[in-house]
């Protein structure tokens, strides 16, 4: 096999084996193509796309560049939940306690931010002693006993993703349907899943901004996580807002506390989290309906279950044993705090949601490059849905960061990126379609 030969096919627009595909994986997980030769193949690919046939293989190449779990003495169904990524897309770290509480196994491999999103693993290294690399025994019995543990990719499961997720963050290569998709599914196939429900965000936070482009990539998906054995079923939903109130690491660690301990109902982020719930509930036969699987999911949370489940999990991933408790004395806070003032009376009626996320990167809590450190304490809370009715001068974020310059400078950027206007704007979904 001879990368170049490879790269220049797929360059020019032909449609690649899946021998070549798999030789081609295979020396990339072992070092033996240089990292020019692997981004020169990703901007080929984002370019020229791939075939459904194409796309499989490449997912299944991943998959098999590593271990594959098998969950054979666990009884309970395997499930998992994936999102492409947004601002304030802090949905798994609640739903995987939800879906445990109700009875799922949910072994959930994460990834790091990617360009303006967030990513889990970022979020959950705010915890102090939380291992996102667990040995495979530890993992095991986590999900044997307390029912979920969201972690990163082991060395050992789907290694060539993970150096193609990092170059493709770095070369402007993110927004390609078939790296998308295999990129995801062939981490999720790895987990050894028997269910999978995705989330596919569109709008101007999303890497899909026009809901064609979202479907595409949602039949993507389905179909070829169909086509490789999982059966799998879709949202689309809307981020043409921040989905949380707050983006940052440590401040989605908080929200999601605070979710769990109920203070969050009625928010757009319910919404989604609940129809997730619901979806993986009815795909593993726990429920019957996707209304019997919400109202379990609801049980869950109100019960406070989810949360004694996602504080087990944090134990056992090696944080501390009071962490939801006592959070706000664990995760790390930023030294400056400033808020972002409304410039005028109105309604908030659209916000630039990419530019707030990279307003995130710009304070230090995202990557320019995949070597950079995260400041984990830096981000905004406080964030205000639209249609929220504001005067002039009052705060419609805070800004959290490492000094009071890059506060001061963060603030009046975000304070742009929102439009008030005199009339509230028109209602919109948070859900926007299901296919499966």
């Amino acid at each position: 096999m001879i990368p170049q030969e490879i790269i220049r096919r797929k360059r020019d627009g032909e449609v690649l084996s899946a021998n070549e595909i798999a030789a081609f994986i295979r020396a990339m997980s072992e070092d033996r193509i240089s990292e020019g030769q692997v981004a020169a193949f990703a901007m080929a690919v984002f370019f020229r796309g791939m075939t459904r046939d194409e796309t499989i293989a490449l997912t299944l190449a991943m998959r098999d560049s590593g271990d594959v779990l098998s969950w054979g003495d666990v009884t309970r169904p395997i499930a998992d939940k994936h999102s492409t990524g947004g601002v304030g897309d802090n949905v798994s770290l609640m739903l995987a306690p939800i879906a445990a509480a109700c009875g799922l196994a949910v072994p959930m491999i994460s990834g790091r931010g990617l360009g303006h999103t967030g990513g889990t693993l970022d979020k959950l290294e705010s915890i102090p002693g939380y291992n996102i690399m667990p040995d495979e025994k530890l993992l095991r019995r986590t999900v044997d006993e307390i029912g979920c543990a969201i972690i990163g990719q082991t060395s050992d499961l789907a290694p060539a993703d993970r150096r193609l997720y990092a170059i493709r963050d770095v070369t402007a290569t993110v927004e390609s349907v078939p790296l998308i998709t295999a990129s995801i599914l062939s981490k999720k196939l790895a987990a050894g899943l028997q269910t999978l429900v995705m989330d596919v965000k569109v709008g101007s936070g999303a890497f899909m901004s026009n809901l064609a482009n979202a479907e595409n990539l949602t039949r993507s998906l389905v179909d070829v996580a169909i086509g490789a054995g999982v059966p799998t079923s879709a949202l689309i939903t809307d981020m043409d807002q921040p989905l949380a109130d707050a983006a940052g690491n440590a401040l989605e660690i908080v929200n999601c506390v605070d979710f769990l301990k109920g203070s969050k109902a009625g928010t757009r982020l319910e919404t989604v989290v609940l129809a997730f719930a619901a979806e993986m509930l009815v795909q593993s036969g726990a429920v019957a309906s996707l209304s019997d699987g919400e109202q379990a999911a609801r049980s869950a949370l109100q019960s406070g279950r989810a949360a004694e489940v996602f504080g087990r999990m944090v134990h056992a991933l090696g944080g501390p044993s009071d962490f939801l408790e006592r959070s706000h004395n664990y995760l790390p806070a930023a030294p400056v705090k400033v808020f972002v003032p409304a410039v005028r009376d109105g309604y908030l009626a659209q916000c630039q949601t990419r530019a707030l996320g990279m307003a995130v990167v710009e304070l230090g809590g995202g990557r320019r490059r995949a070597s950079d450190a995260i400041d984990h304490r830096v981000g905004l809370d406080g964030l205000l849905p639209l249609g929220t009715k504001v005067v002039k001068g009052q705060p419609i974020a805070f800004v959290h960061a490492a000094n009071e310059e890059d506060a001061e400078r963060i603030a009046g950027e975000v304070a742009r990126l929102f439009m008030i206007t005199d009339d509230a704007p028109a209602e919109t979904q948070t859900v926007l379609k299901r296919i499966g």
